[in-house]
Formats: C-alpha cells, structure tokens, sequence
C-alpha cells in the first residue's frame, strides 16, 4: 500500500522523491510540514497532490495580509432573529489543511494556528472544539521576496515537524513535466481507514533503547554546543522519534535504526536551532548538523 502510494505522488509530482517521501512521513507520524521554496518550483502542486490523495476532507486558505485569524478558524455570529450566538466553523476544521505562503499574513493569524497545530483543538468564544483525526498541515512560503511577508517566529517554526526545499529538476524531469506526464498519472486514493492503520502500525515500530540512547546524546550534544544559542526542544525530540518510526515503517521496517535517526537529521532539527551570533557568519545549521551527528558514535547492536 505505502509502495503504492508514494509512486502514484511520484507520478504526480516529478522529480521530487524526497520531498514526497518525508511528506508522506509526518502525515504518517501526526506532524506537520513547512515546504520553502522560490515561486513555481511545485510547493502548492505537491501539497495538493498529497492532500488529495487521501479520502480525506480537505481545504485551501490563501494567504494575505487582511486574513484574519476568523477567517481560517470561524467565529460566534449573533443572530438577532434568535438572539443567540451561532458558531461558524473555518477551513482548519479539516483532516488536510493546505495553508499557502503563510508568511503572507500577519503574526497575529500565524498564531491563530499554534493552539491547532499542537494541540488539535480550536477554541470559539469560551468553546474548545476537537479536529478531526487525522488532521494535518502542510504550508508554504517563499523564503526570496521578504516584501510584505512576515517571518514565522521559531515557536510556530517548532510545530512543524519538516522544513522542506524541492529539489531542483533534471533535464529529464523538466521534459517529462513538459509533455505532460504527470497528469496520466495512475488515479490511486488511499481511504482513511487505510491511513489509520498505517498510523498505527508506524505506532507500533519498535524504538530500541540503543536507539534512544543514540538520538539523546545526539539531541544534547546540540543543546550544549558552543556554537548554538538555542538547541532542539524536547518537542523536538518526541516529534524525532515518531518519524523515525515512519521512516522505518517506509522502508519496511518494523525497528527504528541509525540510519532512520541519520537520514531525518536535517529536515527535522535546521529549523529549530538557532546559531550565535559569531557562529551565523561562518556556517549553515546544516553543516553544524552534520558535523555533530558525525561525533556521536553510531550503536553496534540493537
């Protein structure tokens, strides 16, 4: 089933294997995705593919500066026919939520997202209402025009489980996206009883105390280097073990290894470490990242 899945957004969404691989991993670990890229790379093109791939409510909210936190949310209408309040649902109310250049609106609505995103509940008025479940998030943003866009603050940057860039098209890619071959893509729909149970067994893989040990010194090393202001967060550290299990379970595991822990190690933590001040003027995160996790030594057996 998961074979069948990733080929058929594969077929969709051409030349971006990646991408759609731990895309499809935080729907599968209940987290949530920041894709960043320039205009026209396909971010809106594989969020949407995604999204309707899955028997799954689905809704869209465009971004600008006069959204307003009601207009994703909803909110109490007095009603002066009845004189009571009726509630008003917004598009959160979903299973996947497509949320497009979300550094479009202001950091008010970008907060409006927090509670939702974290702990799958809006509140109405004095009302605090459940999401559905599954309920997932992908946005996206373009990282090159900062003209009227405002950044999001590194605590809403922590409830996204990936930031994620696509990658750049082959020759060959660009020619078969040219002819048009990713709309003969084979229809496939993946029904949500199907997804639940992949959730659950992605749940049920095992997470070895070696392996815990593994990420922890990882995890902590960051934390305590001289070169990081601000470390990964425990939420950080929970998210990083339920996508390890993904990650497995996508490779058709059912044990967590150090190659799960290794190959999410950037998509997971760039966005949730913050360098000093000296250390921004001669590295990336990316290459912090790596230079750190090369130091942690790597357990033997399991």
């Amino acid at each position: 089933m998961v074979q069948q899945w990733t080929t058929h957004l594969n077929d969709q969404v051409i030349g971006q294997s990646k991408a759609i691989k731990l895309s499809t991993i935080a729907l599968l670990s209940g987290g949530h995705v920041l894709l960043e890229d320039r205009p026209g790379t396909g971010k809106t093109t594989l969020a949407r593919s995604l999204a309707t791939s899955v028997s799954a409510a689905f809704q869209r909210v465009q971004c600008t500066p006069d959204t307003l936190p009601s207009d994703i949310l909803g909110m109490e209408l007095f009603n002066p026919t009845t004189g009571t309040f009726e509630r008003r649902t917004g598009p959160i109310f979903t299973s996947i939520l497509l949320v497009d250049e979300i550094n479009r609106t202001t950091p008010r609505t970008q907060s409006a997202l927090l509670e939702a995103m974290q702990e799958r509940q809006v509140t109405l008025g004095e009302v605090s209402l459940r999401l559905p479940d599954p309920f997932f998030v992908i946005a996206t943003q373009n990282p090159f025009d900062g003209q009227g866009t405002f950044p999001l603050p590194q605590a809403q940057l922590d409830r996204f489980l990936f930031k994620l860039s696509l990658a750049p098209l082959s020759r060959e890619s660009e020619r078969r996206l040219l002819r048009n071959e990713h709309l003969s893509a084979t229809p496939f729909t993946l029904q949500q009883t199907e997804l639940a149970e992949m959730q659950q067994a992605v749940r049920d893989v095992l997470f070895h105390e070696a392996m815990e040990d593994y990420l922890l010194d990882f995890v902590e090393a960051l934390r305590h280097h001289r070169d990081i202001e601000v470390g990964p967060s425990p939420r950080a550290t929970l998210a990083y073990t339920m996508a390890a299990r993904a990650h497995a379970y996508m490779d058709g595991r059912d044990y967590v290894s150090p190659e799960d822990i290794r190959a999410l190690a950037l998509p997971i933590l760039g966005h949730r470490i913050v360098l000093t001040v000296e250390a921004s003027l001669k590295t990336k995160p990316s290459k912090l990242i790596k230079s750190v996790l090369e130091t942690i030594p790597v357990p033997s057996e399991v």
